[in-house]
C-alpha cells in the first residue's frame, strides 16, 4: 500500500513537471513564431538610441550680403526630476533667474518623468548663474537660436521664428521649406540601465537649410525706417508705412511698417507684428487720380492745355455734392493734376467712361495680388462698373470707393517711372546653399505695358509739375528734379468719411529723367495737419535725398553701382 502511493506520488511529479516543459515549449514555440519581431524592436528601443541631428537654419542676407537673421548657439535647460532633492529651493532659485513662475516650475519638477525641459535657449548670463546652483539633476543640451543683429530693423520682411527653429512669420515663414534643412541622426548603444556604451556606425548628417539674398538695401532700410520713425512719433499717428523700389525692376530696397517689433523678444502684441504694406488695404484718396489722368492721355481724350471748369469748388455729381479742398474757376489739364481737384478730374472721368476707368484701375494691377514673397497679401477692393452707383463716377475716379495696399500704390508709381510697364514685385533675389551654389535665382518679371512710353513721358512731366508747383512742393529737392503725387484721404468710421481721421499719402520717383528709386510714404491718422503734402512729402524728400547720395547718384551723371 505504501508502496502503490509512493508510485502515484512520484508519477504524478514526473507528469507536473512534463506538463510544464510542454508549456514552456509552446510559449517558446509562440514568443519564436508570433512575437519573435515585436521583441526584437522593443530590445532594439531598449538599447539602441537614436539622436536627432539639428541641421543649422539658413542665413538671411540683403542684397551686399550683410547677415540680417542667423543662428548661434543656445544652451536649454532640463531637468531629471528623481535626482533633484530640494525641488521647492530649486523652483525659488530658477523663479529668479529664469523668470518663471514659481508654481510652473514646482509642477514640472514633479513630474515622475525621467526628462523635462525647464527652460528653451537661455541666455548666457542665465547658464552662469544655474551652473553657480550646483544642483544635481539639473543640466543643459546646447542647441541653435535665431538671432536677428539689428533688431527692429526690417523686422516685418524677415518675420521670425519659434522655439524649434519653424517659421512663424514673413519670410522665415514663406521659405521655411529652403531655410530650416533636413535633420541628421546618429545611433548610440545603451546597456540596460541606459548607460551610453559606444556610437555605432549609423550615422546620417543633417542637411543644414539654403541662405537667402534678399534685394533688400540694409542701407537703404536704415534711412527708410529711420524717416519713417520721427514722422510717426512726430505726429502721433496709429501706423506708417514705407516702401522704396527699383521702378525698373520691380525689386524691394526697402519696406517697413510703425509700429514695429524686436524679432528677438517673441512677446509681441500681434499688432505690432502686422506687415501693413500688404495686410492693409485703404482708400487712396488723391493718388489714385494717376489712374484716371493716365487713362485719359492713354485714351487720346484730353492733351495737357486742355480747360476744365472747377464750378469754383462745388459739383453735383448725382445727389451728392463734390468738393475742392480749395474753390478752382478754369484749370488745365495738367493743372487740374497738380492742384489736385476733384471735381476737374471726375469731370475727365465722366468724358471717359466708368469702363474705361475700371479697365485701367485693373492694368494698373489694382484688386490683384502683385505676387510679393510675403504671407499675408492682400488685394483691395475695386468694384466692376455694373454694381457703381450714380455718385460712383465721382467717388472712383479720385480715389474713394475703391480700397488698395502700399505694395500696389509702388506698382503704380513705379509704373509712370519705368515707362509703361507693370512688373512684378520681388523681396528674395536668390536661394543659395552654404558653398555659394545657387538653388534659385529670380529675375525681373515684366508683367504687361499698362501704358506706352509716350503717355508716361507725359505723367512724368505732370507729376514733377505736383512737385515744383502744385501739392507736392514739400517734396521738391535741390539736385534733382522729382516727380510725385500728394493724397488726403478720410477714414470711413460707422459707415461714415471721418471729419478727423485721415490717411496721408505722398508716392514719387527719382531723378526724374532717369528714375533710380520709387518711394510710398503712408501715413495713418497723423495729429494736427493731416494732409499727404504736409506730412507725408517731407519724408519722401529726405529719405530720396540720402538714397540717391547713398547710391552715389550726382545731377546729369549717374555714378551708381550696378543693380
Amino acid at each position: 500500500m505504501y508502496i502503490r502511493k509512493h508510485h502515484f506520488r512520484f508519477y504524478a511529479v514526473v507528469f507536473s513537471f512534463l506538463a510544464f516543459l510542454f508549456l514552456l515549449v509552446l510559449r517558446l514555440f509562440f514568443i519564436q513564431c508570433f512575437r519573435s519581431d515585436y521583441l526584437t524592436e522593443l530590445a532594439e528601443k531598449q538599447h539602441n538610441f537614436y539622436t536627432e541631428l539639428e541641421p543649422v537654419r539658413g542665413t538671411i542676407f540683403d542684397r551686399d550680403l550683410k547677415s540680417l537673421s542667423y543662428n548661434i548657439a543656445a544652451d536649454s535647460l532640463y531637468a531629471v526630476p528623481s535626482e533633484i532633492e530640494d525641488k521647492i529651493y530649486l523652483a525659488d532659485e530658477l523663479e529668479a533667474i529664469l523668470g518663471l513662475e514659481k508654481d510652473f516650475l514646482l509642477n514640472r519638477l514633479r513630474r515622475k518623468k525621467s526628462f523635462i525641459w525647464l527652460a528653451r535657449k537661455v541666455s548666457r548670463q542665465q547658464v552662469e548663474d544655474i551652473n553657480e546652483l550646483d544642483v544635481k539633476g539639473l543640466g543643459f543640451i546646447r542647441e541653435s537660436k535665431r538671432c536677428y543683429p539689428n533688431n527692429e530693423l526690417a523686422s516685418h520682411v524677415l518675420g521670425f521664428v519659434g522655439l524649434d527653429n519653424n517659421g512663424l512669420e514673413g519670410l522665415e515663414l514663406k521659405y521655411d521649406k529652403y531655410l530650416k534643412g533636413e535633420p541628421g541622426w546618429c545611433e548610440s548603444i545603451k546597456d540596460a540601465k541606459q548607460r551610453p556604451l559606444f556610437m555605432s556606425d549609423k550615422f546620417i548628417p543633417p542637411r543644414d537649410g539654403y541662405d537667402l539674398v534678399l534685394t533688400i538695401d540694409q542701407e537703404i532700410q536704415f534711412i527708410a525706417e529711420y524717416e519713417l520713425d520721427k514722422a510717426y512719433r512726430k505726429s502721433k499717428a496709429v501706423g506708417a508705412i514705407i516702401v522704396v523700389m527699383n521702378p525698373q525692376t520691380g525689386a524691394i530696397l526697402a519696406m517697413a511698417n510703425r509700429p514695429t517689433f524686436d524679432p528677438n523678444d517673441k512677446a509681441v502684441e500681434s499688432e505690432a507684428r502686422r506687415n501693413r504694406a500688404i495686410t492693409d488695404y485703404f482708400e487712396p484718396g488723391s493718388v489714385f487720380k494717376i489712374v484716371t489722368a493716365s487713362a485719359a492721355l492713354e485714351e487720346n481724350a484730353v492733351s495737357e492745355e486742355d480747360k476744365f471748369f472747377c464750378e469754383n469748388g462745388k459739383y453735383k455729381v448725382g445727389n451728392h455734392i463734390l468738393r475742392d479742398h480749395k474753390p478752382h474757376g478754369w484749370l488745365s489739364f495738367t493743372e487740374v493734376i497738380s492742384e489736385s481737384s476733384n471735381i476737374g478730374v471726375t469731370k475727365i472721368a465722366q468724358l471717359l467712361g466708368a469702363e474705361t476707368v475700371y479697365k485701367y484701375a485693373k492694368l494698373f494691377g489694382f484688386n490683384s495680388f502683385t505676387g510679393i514673397e510675403l504671407p499675408g497679401e492682400v488685394k483691395g477692393v475695386l468694384r466692376p462698373p455694373k454694381t457703381w452707383s450714380k455718385t460712383s463716377i465721382g467717388a472712383i475716379p479720385i480715389g474713394q470707393e475703391v480700397c488698395v495696399t502700399a505694395i500696389q500704390l509702388a506698382n503704380m508709381i513705379s509704373i509712370i517711372a519705368n515707362g509703361g510697364v507693370l512688373y512684378k514685385p520681388y523681396i528674395v533675389g536668390k536661394i543659395v546653399d552654404k558653398t555659394g551654389e545657387i538653388i534659385n535665382e529670380f529675375a525681373p518679371k515684366k508683367l504687361r505695358r499698362v501704358i506706352s512710353q509716350e503717355t508716361s513721358r507725359r505723367m512724368k512731366n505732370i507729376l514733377a509739375q505736383v512737385v515744383a508747383e502744385g501739392t507736392g512742393r514739400r517734396a521738391n529737392l535741390a539736385n534733382f528734379r522729382v516727380a510725385g503725387k500728394t493724397g488726403t484721404a478720410q477714414k470711413v468710421e460707422n459707415g461714415r468719411y471721418s471729419n478727423s481721421k485721415f490717411i496721408a499719402t505722398f508716392l514719387g520717383f527719382a531723378p526724374l529723367d532717369n528714375p533710380r528709386i520709387a518711394v510710398v510714404v503712408i501715413v495713418d491718422e497723423p495729429k494736427g495737419t493731416h494732409y499727404g503734402g504736409t506730412v507725408s512729402a517731407p519724408v519722401f524728400k529726405k529719405v530720396v535725398n540720402k538714397v540717391l547720395k547713398y547710391l552715389q547718384v550726382s545731377r546729369g551723371i549717374e555714378m551708381a553701382r550696378e543693380r
